[in-house]
């Protein structure tokens, strides 16, 4: 079978997972060509590339295979496009330019992987996902927290009933972004390209607790600030209060204003007849497993599901491309689609708009 050909544009920090993620699935899909507006950070990123394709417990052969000498860099996407045989496009910029960058590719008949946030307007983001519709393309989203072992333990749980009727869950994202943090890239902490912590840090968490409560919400309050981050124009707070239709309760907190450092991020999901709590630093060990049915216990869970991980990033970029590949060669709808994608998004721009309002903001 062909390898899917892909291009990554924009050579930052998350880049590193979509190139682990390809070395990941190597049998079916393959670098051809990155870009970035800044041409060494491309050029960087293929010689890092490289250097995994040598470390990685892979094939001896697989630097035959992958012909990571082969791709080619960039500092306009556009040019890349006309130039290069490429299927996907992953997109790796600041959040600001993604919508952008995506209807793009999309119009030039490429796939789209899409890092989170997908965009930072609904408006946006609609425009999206029925640009790839109208084209027969497929548009995915990177929460790849949802491929987590332990998440995927638990949403089992939740599809089947274990939990009886789920009636409260809370995603806690207690973290620390210091001035040196925003310092490294001007667009970090800016309303027009990235967004506060709601936005950048806490919408994985988000998009997990509207996932398991399986419902739309109803009405959306909201309490943000900014406190220890003047430098930057977004909140450094955030605490969110959710009615969901099916009248569950959601209470979302975060922040990057812990001290010292980083403390947890945890999700929770109550029901009447068990509670789970997931941690860890991105999400991929089990804290509290309780379940009425007594099927599988607390340690055997962890035992199954743990995992352990080397950044914020996690291990979910590998099965969310994997998922990718398949809803291209099987016809099917990524796990986390445009639509799918497009749900945490609306929780945050309702929170903000909350705020600005001072009101309780109900959904149609």
């Amino acid at each position: 079978m062909v390898k899917l050909k892909l291009a990554i544009i924009g050579c930052g920090r998350i880049a590193d997972s979509h190139l682990r993620a390809v070395i990941t699935n190597y049998k079916d899909i393959e670098v051809v060509a990155l870009c970035d507006v800044v041409k060494n950070k491309a050029a960087m990123e293929k010689l890092t590339y490289r250097t995994w394709i040598k470390v990685t417990d892979v094939p001896s052969n697989l630097t035959k295979i992958m012909h990571p000498e082969t791709i080619n860099y960039y500092d306009d996407y556009k040019e890349m496009i006309q130039k290069e045989n490429i299927d996907i496009c992953a997109i790796c910029t600041e959040s600001g330019y993604h919508a952008e960058i995506a209807i793009y590719c999309l119009n030039h008949g490429k796939h789209v992987i899409v890092e989170k946030p997908m965009a930072l307007s609904i408006k946006d983001a609609d425009k999206m996902i029925k640009t790839a519709e109208r084209n027969g393309l497929k548009l995915a989203v990177c929460h790849q927290n949802r491929f987590n072992p332990t998440i995927q333990i638990l949403r089992s749980a939740v599809i089947n009933n274990r939990f009886g009727r789920i009636f409260a869950g809370t995603a806690k994202t207690l973290w620390n972004r210091d001035k040196e943090y925003y310092d490294q890239a001007k667009w970090r902490g800016t309303k027009r390209l990235d967004g506060g912590c709601l936005m950048n840090q806490c919408i994985h968490n988000i998009d997990l607790l509207q996932w398991m409560i399986g419902s739309d919400p109803d009405t959306i309050y909201s309490q943000i600030g900014n406190f220890t981050h003047p430098y930057i124009e977004s909140e450094d707070y955030g605490s969110i209060l959710i009615r969901f239709k099916n009248g569950a309760i959601g209470n979302i907190e975060g922040t990057v204003n812990v001290y010292p450092k980083n403390i947890e991020e945890t999700l929770t999901i109550i029901g009447e007849k068990g509670t789970v709590v997931i941690g860890g630093m991105a999400l991929n060990k089990i804290l509290f497993w309780n379940l009425a049915d007594k099927k599988d216990s607390l340690r055997e869970v962890q035992m199954e599901c743990d995992t352990d991980i080397s950044s914020l990033y996690g291990k979910g970029h590998g099965p969310l491309y994997k998922n990718f590949i398949d809803s291209i060669r099987n016809y099917a709808r990524p796990l986390v689609d445009g639509l799918e994608g497009k749900k945490a998004l609306d929780i945050v721009l309702a929170a903000y708009e909350s705020q600005k309002r001072s009101k309780v903001v109900r959904y149609e």
